[in-house]
């Protein structure tokens, strides 16, 4: 698989944003980034493609499956799809930044 087929895109929540501003702290040293990544990557996959595509080095990747929650539009009841959680250790001194000059 290619990189950009791997990676699907990065998650910008607030706990994303709260693992990625703690390496500023003293407690915590490398910064962590969420990305949502394909169902049947594995941690190797992950790692590769990220340094491929960030120019990055990656010290440590966690990964996990969030299932899809029903939805109801109506009387009809559905259920979204089961996706791939990915979240990247970065090595000391390297960063990602998704939003630069803003």
């Amino acid at each position: 698989m290619k990189p950009h087929h791997i990676i699907k895109r990065p998650l910008l929540t607030e706990k994303g944003t709260h693992m990625k501003e703690g390496a500023a702290d003293e407690s915590q040293q490398r910064a962590k980034v969420m990305f949502e990544v394909e169902l049947s990557a594995n941690k190797v996959q992950v790692r590769q493609a990220i340094e491929a595509l960030f120019s990055v080095k990656v010290a440590g990747v966690h990964t996990q499956i969030v299932r899809g929650k029903q939805k109801r539009v109506g009387r009809f009841i559905g259920r979204k799809s089961n996706w791939k959680k990915a979240i990247v250790t970065l090595a000391p001194g390297n960063s990602i930044e998704f939003f630069e000059g803003v």
